[in-house]
């Protein structure tokens, strides 16, 4: 009877110890990944671009509709939708601003209300056909930020890619406060706008509780303390990853973003 009872709680001990590790494994496996994936510097983000766009071919919308819609996928999974969710997107005027509008075009596909904030557009290709897309689904555009933010779901940071450097100008200026301060969650697009690429954020800066790296994460990437890490952006070739020696997370099946 003592032999049974010993053994029985050996069995229970066990079964303990294998259900804990099964349900953190996931975080252990995250954590080593993140530990191991490259991390781009400016001009090593600046010069891989480059190399995408004049060795590969590819054309700036191509990068684009892949960047957006990957931003997509990891606000639907990160805020899955129940009803009307309803998603602001602040774009800039540069190709981070491009993915935003991408973005919302794909989100109100996905069942979410996208509204977007674009304040400064400019008129040229490949920005125009963009807002003239998401114009056509009927996605409100406008210039000004609203002043209830949480009455979204969720407010994707399309603003400031990695190429931005220096002061943060009119209107932004007042902007990316306001995203910083809201207590509605923020997912931001490669980079938190306002941070310094390489180095992280500035004293009391923006701190997203997504980040949705593109290509490969930024060094400003290694200070990110969300909720969640995504890296999309599925298009690196694998002769181009081999020379620049990029490490980078397998992507499931035929899934557009994966966790880091």
């Amino acid at each position: 009877m003592v032999w049974y009872r010993k053994h029985v709680v050996f069995v229970c001990m066990t079964a303990a110890l294998v259900t804990h590790f099964v349900r953190n494994s996931w975080k252990l496996g995250f954590a080593n990944m993140s530990s191991t994936v490259t991390y781009l510097g400016q001009k090593q983000a600046q010069l891989i671009d480059q190399e995408l766009f004049n060795d590969y071919r590819y054309s700036i919308d191509q990068l684009m509709e892949l960047a957006g819609l990957a931003v997509a996928t990891a606000v639907q999974k990160s805020y899955p939708s129940s009803g009307d969710n309803k998603v602001l997107v602040v774009c800039g005027p540069g190709n981070n601003g491009g993915d935003g509008l991408v973005a919302a075009r794909h989100l109100a596909l996905f069942g979410y209300t996208p509204s977007v904030v674009y304040p400064k557009q400019p008129d040229k290709h490949p920005f125009t056909p963009l807002l003239h897309q998401i114009r056509g689904m009927g996605i409100p555009v406008t210039t000004d930020l609203p002043e209830d933010l949480t009455a979204y779901t969720c407010i994707v940071d399309a603003v400031f890619g990695f190429s931005f450097q220096g002061s943060i100008r009119s209107p932004f200026h007042t902007i990316i406060p306001a995203l910083a301060n809201t207590s509605t969650p923020v997912a931001s697009v490669d980079v938190p706008s306002g941070w310094n690429v390489e180095e992280g954020s500035p004293p009391e800066g923006l701190q997203p509780d997504i980040l949705v790296s593109l290509t490969a994460p930024k060094l400003c990437a290694k200070n990110f303390t969300g909720r969640h890490h995504w890296l999309g952006g599925r298009f690196v070739p694998p002769d181009l990853a081999k020379k620049h020696e990029l490490h980078l997370p397998e992507y499931p099946g035929s899934e557009q973003v994966v966790l880091i």
